[in-house]
Parts: structure tokens; C-alpha cells; sequence
């Protein structure tokens, strides 16, 4: 689908009746209204009016006025909901009144974030790595299995919800490059092939319900909260990431020792010296601080490292004649984020430190986990914020995060996150009332 023209054909054609408009508030919950066929035409050609002011981090009450204006080339039918009479999406771009683009949508955040990098010359691709948790309902953590890392059937019992899963994702359009089961009890991960930064977020938006989808028909739940098990490994959502110029890696150069050029081995200094200014936007919730802790396979240090997971950045190993994969992975990031957000500030450190020309340090190729203090303050290494409220005052003084997202999306996002921070530091746990109770 390309074109308004496009669209009409396809929905006669395929006999559409619904079509759901999708786009997602500041912290990246899906939001979406249908419309009849009916309405389409008009839909495409003026956009729909909604409520701002009931989204969060949109508008406030008395400005509330928005625009859902859909896009023609994210046009796909729905292939979990009946074929006859059948439902479509759009994701759409959310406008002013005036039909100006509104500056609190993260859709057009990084459409911005990747406009920049295109005058620079670069086409940002990105390959996120989601894990997520099945659970009997949302109300309980109740495993479905005891498998662990690549296990298979009987260990295994969710072997056919992944292959639905990836099914769906394929008829809509999503290339899929691996699934398995990860590391924890009842812990999935399906990996999609790499795409245009626009394009992947719209994929991962639709990856996470998707999965969801799949799972209520399985009368499961499937949750992509970053901890929501004490004890076994969380959630995270590895960002594999790269830029090019026209059909050449921009990140490859076979005469240097990594196989990285100065542009990549500079992206990769950008996004190391911003990490702890960026982890309130990739790690956004209480909970996913309670993953990002040393051991479970967390990246909790500031270093970079080939083949050594304990470090914040991996570069992948080259291949001889796979240039094209040369990339660089960050591992702090937590599917809980939104992807808009995520990969807006994460190109914008990379480019800054394209723009300033940072050095990249020596890789850390030791085991980060069992290093001493001395040793990693020997090394330089540092960590990412231990909490939320940590992250908070990392990126609230951030003038990069600032750039990143608009003057009206950091403003927001900053507020809602103090709130939330606020709400949690006051909460009496369990923990508490069993540790301290009997005994003061």
C-alpha cells in the first residue's frame, strides 16, 4: 500500500468493513478507534477528530482538539479477527487543527529524529530483540512451563503460541528472523529482522499486541514487563542498530581491527557517554530498574565489548562477506519502552558523537560481573542509574534528551514520570511488612 487509491481498492477487494487507526500516547501504550469503510475516504483525505486531552501527555483540556490523520502505507489487515467482513489498521499522524503535525505524537518525534540523520546523509535500521513473559492471566505470574534458554517441547509448551505468533506477525507484513524460548520459566523471544527506524517501530508496536492477541485466544496473557518474576531474569528488549549510506553500512571498514569505521566506532562513543542521560527513556518504568541489576544477564556497566555480554554495548562479531550486519547491540533497553521514544534518543547520541567526533575506549572483554570496584574504576567503567528516580535527574538535566524529544514530549514525559516515582517511593511493601513488623 502506497497510495489513498491504494487503500480503497484494497478494502473493496478484500471485502474490509473496520478500520482501526492506531498511534500511541508518550509512554507508548497503544491507543486506536475503528472506523466503518464508510468513512475511509474522508478519513484519508481530512483525518479523524478526537480528545487529546484524554491521551497521556497530549493536550491539556482546554486545547484538547486533535487530528488522526492515517497513513496509506501502513495499511494491513488484521489476521487474527474474522476474514469476512474483516478489520484493517492504520497507524496514523497526529495533527494540530490546523493540519500542522503535533508536536507531542512520538510517531513524529522520530520521524524528526530520522529526518536529521537523513540531511547527514544516514538511513537508521534497527533489529529489536523483545523477550516476554506467558502467564496463566494478568492477574498472576503463574508460569506455563519450567523450559529455559532454547529448550523444546515438552519443556517447552508454548512452542505453538510463538508459532501463531509469528504467523500473524508474517501475514502482516513482519519479517521474523528467530524465536525460542529465553532463560526464565514460561519466557519467550521472537526477534524481527531489521528495518528502517520508522518502520521498525510501527513492527514493534504491532509485535507487542500481537502477542498479546495470541495469547487471549489462548486464554493466556502475555506480558512484556521487564521484572515481573523475583529471582529470574527480566524482560529486556536488545537494540540491534546501524546506519547506512544509500546500500553501503556506513559502520563497516575492513582494514580496522573490529571491522567498525570512524562513524560507527563514533555512534558507538555517543551512546555510551549519553547512556545514563538516555536510561529514563529505554527503561521507564519502577519495575525496570528491578531488572537492571548486576547477574541475570543485565547490563548494568558502561563499556563496550565484542563478545562479552556483561557490557552495555555489544559489537557483533564480523563475518567475512556480511558486511552489511555490521551494528552495534544496546542491551539496557526494556520492551516496556516506547520504541518512538527509544530509538529517537538513541539515534540522536549516536549522531552526536558522529557530530563531535567521540573516541571509542578499548573494548572490555573481562566478565564486568566479577570485576572488584577498583578494577572497573581502573577501567572507567561506570553504571547505569539503580532506580527510577536515579534516571529522572539523569535526564531531566539532559540537553541531548531535550533535542531528542521536543521541547513538549520532555516536558511531559519528565512530569509523568516524577509522579510515578513519587507514587511508588510512598508505597508500603510486602517486603517491608515482613521484614520490619514482628520485630520494631
Amino acid at each position: 500500500m502506497q497510495t489513498k487509491e491504494d487503500v480503497l481498492q484494497a478494502v473493496e477487494e478484500m471485502d474490509v468493513k473496520f478500520i482501526r487507526l492506531w498511534f500511541t500516547d508518550i509512554l507508548g501504550a497503544m491507543k486506536s478507534f475503528a472506523i466503518t469503510k464508510e468513512e475511509l475516504e474522508g478519513a484519508l483525505d481530512e483525518g479523524m477528530g478526537f480528545d487529546g486531552s484524554s491521551i497521556e501527555g497530549y493536550r491539556d483540556i482546554e486545547e484538547s482538539d486533535m487530528v488522526a490523520m492515517p497513513d496509506p502505507t501502513t495499511f494491513r489487515i488484521l489476521p487474527w479477527r474474522p476474514k469476512e467482513r474483516a478489520t484493517a489498521r492504520m497507524f496514523v499522524d497526529i495533527l494540530n487543527p490546523d493540519g500542522s503535525p503535533f508536536e507531542g505524537d512520538p510517531r513524529y518525534i522520530l520521524k524528526q529524529n530520522l529526518e536529521r540523520a537523513r540531511n547527514l546523509g544516514y538511513t537508521l535500521y534497527v533489529g529489536p530483540e523483545l523477550e516476554y513473559f506467558y502467564f496463566d492471566s494478568c492477574d498472576s505470574t503463574q508460569t506455563i512451563d519450567k523450559g529455559g534458554y532454547f529448550d523444546l517441547s515438552p519443556l517447552d509448551l508454548a512452542t505453538d503460541l510463538r508459532r501463531e505468533t509469528v504467523f500473524a506477525l508474517e501475514d502482516m507484513g513482519i519479517r521474523v528472523e528467530y524465536s525460542h524460548h529465553e532463560v526464565a520459566p514460561s519466557q519467550h523471544e521472537i526477534d524481527l529482522r531489521y528495518a528502517e527506524g520508522l518502520q521498525m517501530a510501527d513492527n514493534t508496536m504491532t509485535y507487542k499486541l500481537i502477542a498479546k492477541e495470541i495469547a487471549t485466544q489462548n486464554d493466556l496473557y502475555a506480558t512484556f514487563m521487564p521484572k515481573p518474576i523475583f529471582g529470574e531474569n527480566g524482560s529486556g528488549m536488545h537494540v540491534h542498530q546501524s546506519l547506512f549510506k544509500g546500500e553501503t553500512n556506513a559502520f563497516f571498514d575492513a582494514n580496522d581491527e573490529y571491522s567498525l569505521s570512524d562513524i560507527g566506532k563514533s555512534y558507538i562513543a555517543g551512546i555510551l557517554k549519553h547512556s545514563n542521560e538516555m536510561c529514563c527513556v529505554l527503561a521507564q518504568t519502577v519495575n525496570s530498574y528491578k531488572r537492571l541489576v548486576p547477574g541475570y544477564e543485565a547490563p548494568v556497566y558502561v563499556a563496550w565489548a565484542r563478545r562479552n555480554r556483561s557490557a552495555l554495548v555489544r559489537v557483533p562479531m564480523y563475518k567475512p562477506g556480511k558486511e552489511l550486519a555490521t551494528r552495534m547491540e544496546l542491551r539496557c533497553p526494556d520492551p516496556a519502552c516506547n520504541p518512538y521514544l527509544a530509538f529517537s534518543v538513541m539515534l540522536c547520541a549516536g549522531l552526536d558523537g558522529i557530530e563531535k567526533g567521540y573516541e571509542l575506549p578499548d573494548p572490555v572483554e573481562k566478565n564486568i560481573f566479577k570485576m572488584s570496584k577498583s578494577e572497573m574504576k581502573e577501567e572507567g567503567i561506570v553504571s547505569l542509574p539503580s532506580s527510577l528516580g536515579e534516571a529522572i535527574q539523569a535526564t531531566e538535566k539532559s540537553e541531548l534528551v531535550r533535542k531528542a524529544l521536543g521541547e513538549h514530549v520532555f516536558e511531559r514525559f519528565i512530569e509523568i514520570k516524577k509522579r510515578e516515582w513519587d507514587d511508588y517511593r510512598i508505597q508500603v511493601t510486602p517486603y517491608e511488612l515482613e521484614k520490619y513488623l514482628g520485630i520494631l
